[in-house]
């Protein structure tokens, strides 16, 4: 993923330095990668294709087995011990870290990790931060909510939830209300804040949440695979701000300080019967919140977007990204994986490997641990198990061809064999009390004509007709000896001449 990745940001022209802050690397990591593909002529398209293993063996084609990789030391007690105590050295602290790690990290090795590491975590370094126009959106959701939209009809209060974004060197922001702080709610406040500015950034810098971050760390925090989806459309990084670090986002925070005073106190007092309605005040009172001066730089919120950061905002794709919620379960033995209490199927060779769900409003689609497309399904919001009978074992899928059938069917197919058979499966199923109980004999006769052929079965049920033994047993044992084939047609004999026959003419 981490090879992949770095193709596609290439391929958006991030420069090194963006690429490595964004998927945790080094630059030197960065530069050797794009060095391999372009040596072996590896695109950002072709990978997307490939499995992990067959990526990872075309760009390191002597190191595609396992590989046994030594964790690293604790290197922030490492540096706090250099700086404690000014008579220890790397050398007494690797011999020290040796001794509780016999199989650890070699002393050039150890020098190395650490020198890397201080590189990574900017020790010893200070400096300021100077955003760049139309660069980066910081996103978050507000930690106030409102309870202030109603059900017109039942009086019902829904709580509502901001979702805020603000451009890093503006402070421009979009805000919009919805009823949960879900992946689809996410996923939308995105798309309509890149419509709001009309453009879309280089890099994200969301906040650690699940709908963003599945895992939060330092190093190689994992973004949500919906997340990434969305970010790869738009052709943007995602670089999450550090866990309990907010001045990674200090523009979002004091945006979000500005405006529970000046837009959640404002809304607070007033009842809305729609999050629309919702919405359409909070845009008109942005409109004015936005005019307001800075206090302590030049000109406004407005005044500086419009100036600096609209003009450097990349084009919008042409279609808005499909909102797709993605979640990553474990095919069962039904081979059915469930979404939102309805069960959708994949094909039984799957089973008890771990699956993606992309789920859309319209579609759910299944991918297997390489990415791939295993099965689609038009989503169902009404009948609970969705089942293409591709997916099914053949014992599976005969057991449920064979439940579909009624007695309307099977005289059906028989009607289309020809009128002898129609007459001995219309005999048998009236034969029982309980139609039911014939189902079975029927599918049976009726799939003699594939093993032999509708028109021998036709002539099979004729002949059972004229031994009134209408039934299974009897048309199969029929077929099987080839009773139906020696059925001959004799053309009538002429009568023989004769002194006692009088003949036609006798009458006339």
């Amino acid at each position: 993923m981490t090879i992949l990745e770095i193709l596609r940001l290439s391929g958006k022209h991030h420069s090194q330095r963006q690429i490595a802050q964004s998927v945790k690397v080094s630059k030197t990591t960065v530069h050797e990668i794009q060095k391999r593909c372009r040596e072996i002529g590896l695109s950002y398209n072709r990978a997307s294709e490939l499995s992990d293993e067959e990526i990872k063996s075309l760009v390191y084609p002597l190191y595609s087995g396992r590989r046994i990789i030594k964790p690293d030391p604790d290197f922030e007690n490492i540096q706090a011990a250099l700086q404690q105590d000014p008579n220890k050295n790397l050398q007494y602290l690797w011999e020290d870290y040796r001794s509780d790690n016999p199989e650890g990290l070699s002393y050039s090795q150890f020098c190395e990790r650490f020198r890397r590491w201080k590189n990574e975590t900017g020790q010893n370094l200070s400096m300021h931060i100077e955003r760049e126009p139309g660069k980066e959106m910081l996103i978050d959701w507000m930690g106030d909510t409102l309870e202030i939209v109603y059900d017109a009809i039942t009086g019902q209060v829904f709580k509502a939830n901001f979702f805020i974004t603000t451009l890093g060197y503006s402070g421009y922001p979009y805000v919009e209300a919805f009823p949960n702080q879900k992946q689809e709610s996410w996923q939308q406040g995105h798309v309509n804040a890149l419509n709001y500015y009309g453009g879309t950034p280089l890099i994200f810098v969301p906040d650690n949440l699940k709908t963003g971050v599945t895992k939060a760390n330092h190093y190689e925090p994992v973004i949500n695979p919906a997340y990434w989806e969305l970010a790869k459309y738009y052709g943007v990084a995602v670089i999450p701000a550090r866990v309990r670090k907010p001045q990674d986002k200090a523009v979002v925070e004091t945006s979000v300080g500005w405006l529970e005073t000046w837009l959640l106190g404002w809304l607070n007092d007033q009842k809305y019967f729609s999050f629309a309605d919702l919405n359409k005040a909070i845009r008109q009172r942005l409109a004015v919140l936005v005019e307001r001066p800075f206090q302590k730089r030049e000109g406004s919120r407005l005044s500086n977007f419009t100036q600096y950061d609209q003009p450097r905002l990349r084009p919008l794709p042409f279609k808005d990204f499909e909102i797709a919620d993605m979640v990553i379960k474990r095919l069962p033995d039904n081979y059915h994986v469930e979404y939102q209490g309805y069960y959708y199927s994949a094909p039984f060779k799957y089973f008890n490997q771990m699956v993606t769900i992309r789920a859309t409003q319209r579609t759910i689609e299944i991918f297997d641990a390489n990415r791939v497309r295993i099965a689609s399904h038009q989503r169902s919001f009404s009948k609970r198990y969705i089942t293409d009978t591709a997916h099914m074992p053949e014992k599976h899928r005969r057991y449920l061809e064979a439940k579909q059938f009624d007695g309307h069917r099977y005289r059906s197919w028989a009607k289309n064999i020809g009128p002898d058979t129609y007459h001995v499966i219309d005999r048998m199923l009236c034969s029982c009390k309980v139609e039911e109980q014939s189902y079975k004999a029927c599918m049976g006769l009726l799939q003699l004509s594939k093993k032999y052929d509708a028109t021998r079965l036709e002539k099979a049920c004729k002949k059972a007709i004229s031994l009134s033994s209408m039934n299974y047993t009897t048309v199969a044992n029929i077929l099987k000896h080839g009773q139906d084939l020696t059925v001959l047609k004799l053309k009538p004999a002429a009568t023989p001449k004769h002194e006692n026959i009088r003949g036609a003419a006798y009458y006339s």
